[in-house]
């Protein structure tokens, strides 16, 4: 196994890693569980396009797992220095990979990059349906703050 960072022949290894691990686990596959595709893109298309988007503001705080020169894994960070508050918002193993300690391998590079950025804490969050990732963070020093409510609404149907 081997960490490194994000560079960009791992687009599209990303993107597809993050519409296998999301399923079932992400606010745009709850939505769409609602209300069916929306604009005629489904749920992964959306988050493909935050993946995407982390990597077009911020691909120095990405790192990837390989195996066999394979990207097996990765872990998305972003910076905020005016809050001194790192965020992970994203941290996907694919499923023949897991219970190998790259998900805790993933996490411990982006903490420690947060860190040497300057950062004092570091924010992630899981749904309530992730029981996984429920346990996984507490055991790695993470302290549920809050939780949140997502609601979605059809326009047309509020007239």
């Amino acid at each position: 196994m081997t960490i490194r960072r994000y560079s960009e022949p791992d687009r599209e290894a990303l993107k597809r890693i993050s519409a296998v691990c999301f399923e079932g686990v992400s606010i745009d596959h709850n939505i769409e569980q609602l209300s069916g595709p929306i604009a005629g893109k489904d749920w992964a298309w959306r988050k493909k396009l935050q993946i995407e988007d982390d990597i077009d503001n911020y691909p120095d705080g990405i790192f990837v797992a390989e195996i066999d020169d394979a990207v097996v894994g990765f872990v998305t960070t972003r910076v905020d220095r005016r809050k001194g508050i790192g965020s992970i918002p994203d941290l996907a193993v694919l499923p023949d990979h897991r219970r190998q300690g790259l998900a805790k391998t993933l996490l411990d590079q982006a903490i420690a990059h947060l860190q040497g950025a300057g950062m004092t804490h570091v924010r992630l969050d899981t749904l309530e349906q992730n029981a996984v990732c429920q346990e996984f963070y507490p055991k790695r020093g993470f302290k549920e703050a809050a939780r949140v409510i997502h609601y979605i609404m059809e326009i047309k149907d509020a007239q």
